[in-house]
This record gives structure tokens, C-alpha cells and sequence, in this order.
């Protein structure tokens, strides 16, 4: 395996004489930084220490085996160390050269998460994609690093630039003795070239800022800033679908929208929907006229799955009662924009010319700039959040695709 001049920094900056207290490695994504500095912890804290604990953190316990463990370890035994998981208890056991450690696997998902790590005493902890996680578990996990020669690591891709771990750490490095380093793709030698093309092909806007570029930017502008209307809209095409299924943004004094979909080949075509504004029409519609509405949408069609807004409790419950079966959408915005955006430019889901209401807010849909963090504004928003839920539910069945690797990361 060859590591680039960064990574060979990363790799070594334990070993050298210095007042380091911590490291900090941000930037493009699969730009090597993730593996580098998980086999830099394991080096170092087999080197320094025998008989302690440590910690490997990510946004959840499965997140952190796919996103490092599931390449780390396979490395790690072929260099001699002994590796043995507990998944039951989360801990995983690594000897080398007389020397055992502990390393207890933590899930840093929400505020409620700081109560896993409060209590443990660790030589040391990694925290992977550390700005996907709250505040108070990354500071409770820093706490616990009380043993004399311990270490902090950090690594992540960047957010919006109002975000507190870039405030905090990256702006902060020096005066907190941390070591910083911004990665880019071409830090990685594992990815040729063609890789990179097609990595910087599949982002636009933010996110080609954050992830190919590797920039703390703030969300402004359309979200779907690369679509055209006209370009990328289609008619309906010819011919049989061989699936279908409908996504549902449901709403009573907010509008309420579904999107019809059909699938040919490996493309799924939005080519029918239905838009009902109660405000605009003056009156409410219940649970049982809105499943007569859908069941008009799908006319004879065999409809596979309805996917709906998780929090429309007594509407799933009615679309069960008449048979339908129902999948509770991923309600996550950030991921879900991502996916959608993804699936859009790979012409994986398609908008046909007559869903026009879908179209037009297409057009308006923009990040909320006033904030910290990222989130479109809340206006004419209703078939952006139906066509968000279909997105995830698609990338979830898709095999391979940069939208199937966000939903995994997140499952």
C-alpha cells in the first residue's frame, strides 16, 4: 500500500517530539484520511500503552465498523496484530508485541448518547466524522481522556462554517494543540483518476464544495441549483413500467402531496401526481377521502409500496386498513437532499413534464441561509419532501451508486 506525503504525516506525527495535544484531519471525501489516521490510533496506541482502554467513536456503532473497522482490521492482522471483536459488548481486543489494550466502541447519534461514554476512562479516542456528532458526546469523550500521554483524533468532512467543531477546533487548532491538516482527493493515491472525475460528476453546488473541494461553505441559493426544467424534464415515455410505487408528503392545514412512480430499467419516472392545498380550497380533507385520492392516482396499477411521511400516524393506518402496504419514509433533510440530488444528476429518478407542481417548486426550493444549520427554507416545499422520501427509499434498494453508500452509512 502507498500513502501519500499527508498521510505519511498523519501515520507519524505521534512519533516526532512536539507539544501536540491532537489531530485534526478534515476535507474532500475519499480522500484516505479515514484510513490513515485509524491505522495511525492503532499504531500509536499499541506503541504507548498496555493494559488501558481506548476509544473508537462514529455516528453509530455500525456506521464506525463499515466506515473504518471493516478495512482497518482485515490491514491490521496482515501487519500481526491480534484482533478480537466482542460485538456483543462492543469492544474489540488488539495484542501486538506483548502489549494488549481494550478499545470500546462508542455510537455518538444524538444528546442522549453522552450518557454511553460518561464514566470510562480512556488513554485515548478517535472520533470518526466527528461533526456528525453532538456537542456534549464529543466533549464527554474528550473528558474522559484522563491517563497520562493520552490523545485526541478527529476526523470529518466539512459542514456549514457556523458549525461548532469548526469554530471550536479547526479555527482553535493551534492555541488547543492540534495538529491540522485538510485533505483533498488527490492525497489519496488509491483513487485514479477516473475516480475523481466521477466523484467531482456527482456533486453539484454545496455539495460539491464540501465534498469534492472539501470547503466549510454555507448553504445559499436553490438546492437543486443544477436542474433545468426544460433540460431535464420528459414526457412520459412509452412503453410498460415493470414496478410502481407512490411517495406521500401528507398534510391537512399544509398541502398534501403524493408523486406516482414508475420504474423502466433502472430508472424510476415520476410521471403522474396529485397536490391538494386545504388553505387555497377552504376546506380540509380527511384520512379516508385523502386514501380515495391515491387509490384515483394509482388507477389499475399494482402499486408495490406506498412511502409515507413517518409522522402521518392515522393515515398509514388507514392506507393499511384498504391494503396497501406501507413503508414509514426516512425523514433525515440533510441526507435525504444529498440522495435526491445524487439520483437526479444520474438520472436514476426523472420528473416528467406532467407533474407540474412538483416542477414548479423545484424552481423555489432554497436553503434558509439564516441559520446554522443546513435546512431549506419552509415554503413550497410539500412534493420536495414526497420526492425526498422516494429518493431514500430508491437509494435504499439500489445496488452500489453514491446514494446507496449515503443510506448505508447512515442504516
Amino acid at each position: 500500500m502507498r500513502f501519500s506525503p499527508k498521510q505519511r504525516k498523519v501515520l507519524t506525527w505521534w512519533c516526532r517530539p512536539g507539544n501536540w495535544e491532537a489531530i485534526i484531519c478534515d476535507g474532500a471525501v475519499r480522500s484516505g484520511k479515514t484510513f490513515s489516521m485509524g491505522l495511525s490510533f492503532f499504531l500509536w496506541a499499541m506503541a504507548r500503552f498496555d493494559g488501558r482502554q481506548l476509544g473508537l467513536c462514529g455516528k453509530t456503532i455500525t456506521s464506525l465498523r463499515r466506515n473504518l473497522l471493516a478495512e482497518l482490521v482485515p490491514y491490521l492482522r496482515r501487519l500481526g496484530f491480534d484482533c478480537r471483536e466482542r460485538r456483543s459488548e462492543n469492544l474489540l481486543t488488539v495484542r501486538l508485541g506483548g502489549h494488549e489494550n481494550r478499545f470500546l466502541l462508542f455510537g455518538g447519534r444524538d444528546e442522549s448518547s453522552a450518557a454511553l461514554i460518561q464514566g470510562s476512562t480512556l488513554a485515548g479516542v478517535l472520533l470518526d466524522e466527528a461533526a456528525l456528532m453532538p456537542r456534549s458526546f464529543v466533549e464527554q469523550a474528550i473528558a474522559r481522556c484522563s491517563v497520562a500521554g493520552s490523545r485526541l483524533w478527529f476526523n470529518c468532512n466539512p459542514e456549514n462554517p457556523q458549525h461548532w467543531f469548526y469554530r471550536e477546533w479547526i479555527l482553535k487548532a493551534r492555541e488547543r494543540r492540534a495538529l491540522y491538516l485538510h485533505f483533498t482527493m488527490e492525497d489519496n493515491p488509491a483513487l485514479t483518476p477516473r475516480i475523481r472525475a466521477r466523484y467531482r460528476s456527482a456533486y453539484s453546488g454545496i455539495f460539491y464544495r464540501r465534498f469534492v473541494l472539501g470547503e466549510w461553505t454555507a448553504a445559499q441559493g436553490r438546492v437543486y441549483d443544477f436542474f433545468d426544467r426544460e433540460r431535464d424534464s420528459v414526457p412520459v415515455p412509452a412503453g410498460p413500467f415493470r414496478e410502481w410505487r407512490i411517495s406521500v408528503d401528507y398534510g391537512t392545514a399544509n398541502p398534501a402531496s403524493f408523486g406516482l412512480w414508475g420504474r423502466q430499467g433502472e430508472t424510476w419516472y415520476r410521471v403522474g401526481e396529485y397536490y391538494y392545498d386545504s388553505r387555497r380550497e377552504g376546506r380540509q380533507k380527511t384520512d379516508a377521502e385523502y386514501v380515495r385520492d391515491l387509490r384515483q392516482l394509482a388507477g389499475d396499477r399494482e402499486i408495490g409500496r406506498v412511502i409515507v411521511d413517518p409522522s402521518a400516524a392515522s393515515f398509514i393506518e388507514a392506507l393499511r386498513r384498504e391494503g396497501f402496504r406501507v413503508v414509514r419514509a426516512d425523514n433525515d433533510v440533510a441526507d435525504g437532499i444529498r440522495v435526491t440530488a445524487d439520483l437526479l444528476k444520474r438520472r436514476r429518478i426523472v420528473i416528467c413534464d406532467t407533474c407540474a407542481d412538483c416542477l414548479r417548486e423545484m424552481e423555489t426550493y432554497c436553503w434558509d441561509d439564516k441559520g446554522q444549520r443546513d435546512a431549506p427554507k419552509k415554503e413550497q416545499d410539500h412534493a420536495m419532501d414526497d420526492l425526498r422520501y422516494f429518493a431514500m427509499d430508491a437509494a435504499a434498494g439500489e445496488r452500489g451508486g453514491f446514494a446507496a453508500t449515503w443510506v448505508e452509512r447512515r442504516a
